[in-house]
């Protein structure tokens, strides 16, 4: 019985990662605003996050609206606290995998990936649009877990800005005096630019389909 009420919901355990990383990072417990604008929600979920995580068991709180709080899953004895091995990453806008989509610097949310998997900092998550990746496996509404780059290797599939407004998923070659980004997909062309006109803004390290379902490139 008590591990069931100890257990935590895909959600739940979003939202506890996000508190760890804040908490570990220095920043401290996030206010409900803060919370609420980060992780794209109403501060009444929030709010109903925060009272389940210490129902639960895995946070402590002085009071209903004190940020002073203490994670607890993961100094517990129990293994049914033992903290979980998702981590949460922002997912940022969305970006094209064909026509290029403006790039949006905003975040649409969070997504729990697998820490042992995913062991990089500051990674982020683009949400795929179209299908010219589909050779590559990468399918119109895939999350993108990408690595920050300034730089890529030929061949490596990466997050490019064009022009400084445009973002596209592609794999990347070097021609010295140009950048070619090629699709996976024989129904699209292999598209061509100067060299100011494209900045890597990241290396596609994996694939995530969904909660459990995820493909390391």
């Amino acid at each position: 019985m008590l591990q069931q009420q100890l257990t935590l919901t895909p959600r739940q355990r979003e939202f506890f990662e996000y508190l760890r990383e804040r908490i570990n990072s220095g920043t401290g417990a996030p206010s409900l605003r803060k919370a609420a604008e980060d992780l794209q929600v109403s501060h009444t979920a929030v709010a109903s996050l925060l009272q389940a995580l210490q129902e639960k068991g895995w946070i402590r709180r002085e009071g209903r609206y004190s940020r002073n709080l203490t994670l607890l899953a993961a100094d517990a004895g129990n293994a049914a606290f033992t903290t979980p091995r998702g981590r949460a990453v922002p997912i940022i806008g969305k970006v094209a995998a064909g026509l290029p989509l403006y790039a949006q610097q905003e975040w649409d949310g969070s997504v729990l990936i697998d820490a042992t998997i995913y062991r990089g900092e500051h990674l982020f998550a683009l949400r795929v649009q179209g299908d010219s990746m589909q050779q590559a496996g990468i399918f119109e509404g895939d999350l993108a877990i990408c690595e920050p780059r300034q730089f890529a290797a030929n061949g490596e599939i990466v997050v490019a800005l064009i022009n400084n407004e445009n973002a596209t998923v592609k794999r990347f070659f070097y021609r010295g005096d140009h950048i070619e980004l090629r699709p996976e997909n024989d129904r699209y062309p292999i598209m061509t630019y100067g060299l100011g006109e494209v900045l890597i803004q990241g290396k596609v390290i994996g694939i995530q389909r969904g909660p459990e379902q995820m493909a390391a490139l």
